[in-house]
């Protein structure tokens, strides 16, 4: 299954790019769907492939993780496992 995945901003490299923690993983994504967005440090965004789709607040980021877990499985584990192995330099 392939899901956004809500994921926390931790650094900002340049204005293309983000490292991002989700479940505790960190990764490099890219921003350029974003750059009309002002990201910060902090700033939740819905994780897709590498990519940010949109900028989501924390209460949309809680939410659609609850809802994911409700689906079972290990649909959030598998969207992690996903995560881990993609690679943007």
């Amino acid at each position: 299954m392939c899901l956004g995945i809500p994921a926390q901003i931790v650094d900002i490299p340049d204005p293309s790019r983000a490292k991002v923690a989700i479940s505790g993983v960190e990764r490099m994504i890219a921003t350029d769907l974003l750059l009309d967005e002002a990201l910060a440090v902090g700033d939740w965004v819905l994780v897709h492939v590498g990519f940010a789709l949109s900028k989501i607040d924390e209460e949309e980021a809680a939410l659609t993780l609850t809802q994911i877990e409700r689906l079972g499985g290990d649909v959030l584990a598998d969207e992690v496992d996903s995560f881990t192995t993609s690679r943007i330099e």
